[in-house]
């Protein structure tokens, strides 16, 4: 069995099922910590506690006024990284067909230049994210090892991509067998680490905004 073969064979099923079984496993945790219950007499019906979840995803997804300047730039290349790592991840052709040849169906696709602008792009703020949290002095001392291994496992695939793509390095079957197993490096490490709040984003902004609706507070 070739390398290429053990990243598109066992190792690719085995980085899905523990992805699957970690997502499972940290989503059901999350909601049995959620069972205890408010004994306190609601201030408002089910459905302002609804409209104030949703209306606290809505404000949370843009910076406060109060503090827009100091975290602007966190804002914008937080929010740039993670639309171009979709798109690279998403829109990609040859990803798309990888896609396809275990689920079934496909969906358009974006040029290659323009994936590999919007992946140059992602990776060079993924840089400029990890220079910050080295030199910043808060982020630098509230920072721990997760955050340094989810920026390692997110930004190879890119890497790795890029050099499969452009033939450098090693043999071109060598190098994509590599970027499929930096792939599911990440999926292995996603349910373990701070990238787990893809899951976990929405669904707890609209809980403290529906918690403190109930208590009669607008958030």
């Amino acid at each position: 069995m070739s390398l290429l073969d053990f990243a598109r064979g066992p190792a690719l099923q085995w980085s899905l099922i523990i992805f699957v079984f970690g997502v499972v496993w940290r989503i059901v945790g999350a909601a049995l910590l959620m069972r205890t219950r408010d004994f306190s007499k609601a201030r408002v019906s089910s459905g302002d506690r609804v409209k104030g979840g949703v209306r606290t995803i809505l404000t949370r997804s843009v910076p406060p006024e109060t503090f827009e300047k100091r975290i602007r730039f966190q804002f914008i290349t937080g929010s740039l990284w993670h639309i171009g790592y979709f798109a690279v991840v998403l829109l990609f052709v040859p990803h798309i067909l990888f896609f396809e040849s275990f689920l079934g169906f496909g969906w358009p696709g974006l040029p290659n230049p323009v994936i590999l602008v919007i992946g140059a792009i992602t990776l060079a703020t993924l840089v400029a994210l990890l220079v910050r949290r080295m030199i910043h002095p808060v982020l630098k001392i509230i920072s721990t090892a997760d955050d340094y291994i989810s920026w390692v496992v997110a930004t190879l695939p890119l890497i790795t991509g890029f050099l499969a793509m452009a033939h450098l390095g090693l043999r071109y079957e060598t190098m994509l067998a590599i970027h499929i197993l930096s792939f599911e490096l990440l999926l292995i490490w996603f349910p373990f680490g701070k990238l787990m709040h893809l899951f976990f984003v929405f669904p707890s902004r609209y809980n403290v905004g529906a918690i403190f609706a109930r208590r009669g507070v607008r958030v």
